[in-house]
């Protein structure tokens, strides 16, 4: 890539590459092939990185125009959970990691019975129970997909490895960073006082 087009990036595409944000899975969907850049000789689908820091932009944009208590993040995923509770506080908006509450977005009797706008998840299939709720309520989902994922009821996909520590604190910490400078609370990407680190699970 050269140096023009690496300047087109949201980070340095050596940040992406090293947090594995591109290393995919051995199966591919269907849903997901736009999204795959090659297969390596161990299997292995590559996703493209361009199309991620394109989906994070366009999310990062989205997600601002919305109150971000209207905003539910979830992760079930044991790696996700504390980035999605990092990026939630970053920006404000209330976050479900752990196992979701079945009820949460559809029983008001739940006492944690929550009326989001939009539901960011970090992976489709191990969060399937919010996606179908929130489907149920027919809010718009965001969700990060890997290279097996079926993605029908997702309404905006952000290609990435949602299964690998770094590769999660990468996307969350970009989200959260893109998310604030689009609401104009930050006036400059520099001034994020995270960094990818912070948001990272322990082991």
């Amino acid at each position: 890539m050269s140096e023009a087009e690496n300047n087109d990036l949201l980070i340095a595409e050596d940040i992406y590459l090293t947090s594995g944000v591109h290393i995919g899975t051995q199966q591919k969907s269907a849903d997901m092939k736009d999204f795959i850049y090659k297969v390596r000789q161990d299997g292995l689908y590559v996703l493209d990185v361009k199309k991620t820091d394109e989906r994070i932009r366009f999310a990062a944009n989205f997600l601002s125009r919305f109150d971000p208590k209207k905003i539910l993040v979830v992760s079930s995923r044991q790696y996700g959970q504390k980035p999605a509770r990092e990026f939630s506080k970053s920006i404000g908006a209330p976050a479900s990691a752990g196992r979701f509450v079945p009820g949460t977005l559809t029983n008001p009797l739940n006492k944690d019975f929550i009326e989001p706008e939009v539901l960011l998840c970090t992976d489709p299939a191990a969060d399937k129970q919010a996606l179908k709720e929130a489907l149920n309520v027919g809010i718009p989902i965001i969700a990060m997909c890997d290279a097996n994922n079926e993605t029908r009821n997702v309404d905006l996909v952000i290609p990435t490895n949602n299964k690998g520590r770094a590769a999660l604190a990468c996307v969350y910490w970009l989200l959260a960073r893109e998310v604030l400078v689009a609401r104009g609370d930050l006036k400059d990407p520099e001034d994020f006082a995270l960094t990818i680190e912070d948001f990272e699970a322990r082991l």
